[in-house]
């Protein structure tokens, strides 16, 4: 990740910045406040505001004055409470807002998530950067033959190469041609005195999808999570994966407490179905339970056991 001259001297003009406030803040996300994380090769993520912390999530809950209970350990019980038991309006007390930067095909994956405030680069109005995702090697793969929507096997040697050159030709070359289309180049010069130039709005047409764009994206804390449950499951793709892991370490700079019961309750549990709590239970006294005894389909058969590693113990 390179970032500009003009970029780097503003975030060093933010951080700079010495505020005085009666808010309460996050002494651990302060320290990376403003601060650009390199995802990928080209992108990053900068926290540039947040409001609320553990204690806030506290008071909402309780309807209270002041920072809350003041034992941290009290606090952290309800929230795990909170958090065990689904509740959500007190989550959503907190808000924090992202500048990112990031390749356009992840950036339409990530716009589903339509809980918050998006205000991005507007290619209407400026020049796109020359700048587009190419994978690393090691994520080129081929698709998976069981998930339409995965990767299988990574491709190698000469195929790997081939895929790379067409990535980088025809990013370069769609460019290229939106320059021309624009008579102007990136930095601003203009290619021909003599050409008008196409309007920026229908320019922007041809470039490619690993085109990096940028934007500022404001959630609150419920959303968050619900968005980083998903995108930093292993499940998802690899890109859009990158940034929600780096997301995860300012959540935990941010709200520790919340952090660590999302992890818990979100994260690192499950959801079982009430026929799937049956088979659970059988196993429990003893009992032995095939699939077609179950009622469950072979999919959510196949993920029960995988969830609780329970292939040995059954017929």
């Amino acid at each position: 990740m390179k970032l500009t001259t003009e970029q780097a001297k503003e975030i060093k003009d933010q951080q700079s910045q010495e505020n005085k406030t009666k808010r309460v803040t996050a002494p651990e996300l302060e320290k990376i406040l403003y601060e650009a994380i390199p995802i990928l090769d080209h992108g990053f993520i900068r926290v540039v505001d947040y409001m609320g912390n553990d204690t806030s999530i506290v008071q909402a809950a309780r309807v209270s004055y002041g920072k809350g209970t003041k034992k941290v350990s009290t606090d952290a019980g309800l929230i795990k409470y909170l958090m065990r038991h689904w509740h959500s309006t007190p989550f959503e007390m907190c808000e924090i807002k992202y500048h990112v930067k990031l390749p356009i095909f992840i950036a339409r994956q990530w716009i589903r998530h339509r809980t918050a405030n998006v205000n991005e680069y507007s290619a209407r109005y400026s020049i796109l950067d020359k700048e587009f995702y190419l994978p690393a090697p090691e994520n080129l793969a081929a698709q998976s033959q069981i998930n339409r929507q995965g990767r299988g096997e990574i491709l190698e040697g000469e195929q790997a190469k081939k895929v790379l050159e067409l990535l980088k030709s025809d990013a370069e070359q769609t460019y290229s041609n939106y320059e021309m289309m624009l008579n102007e180049r990136y930095d601003g010069s203009v290619i021909d005195d003599k050409e008008v130039g196409l309007a920026r709005e229908l320019a922007r047409m041809n470039l490619t999808l690993n085109t990096y764009t940028q934007w500022y994206w404001k959630t609150d804390l419920l959303n968050l999570m619900n968005f980083l449950r998903l995108r930093a499951d292993h499940h998802a793709q690899f890109e859009i994966r990158a940034y929600a892991d780096a997301m995860l370490d300012t959540v935990k700079r941010w709200v520790p407490i919340t952090y660590e019961a999302f992890l818990d309750y979100r994260v690192g549990g499950t959801e079982v179905s009430a026929k799937g709590k049956s088979v659970i239970q059988n196993l429990i006294k003893g009992e032995q339970v095939s699939a077609e005894q179950s009622g469950l389909s072979k999919r959510e058969w196949n993920e029960l056991m995988e969830v609780f590693d329970l292939k040995d113990r059954l017929i």
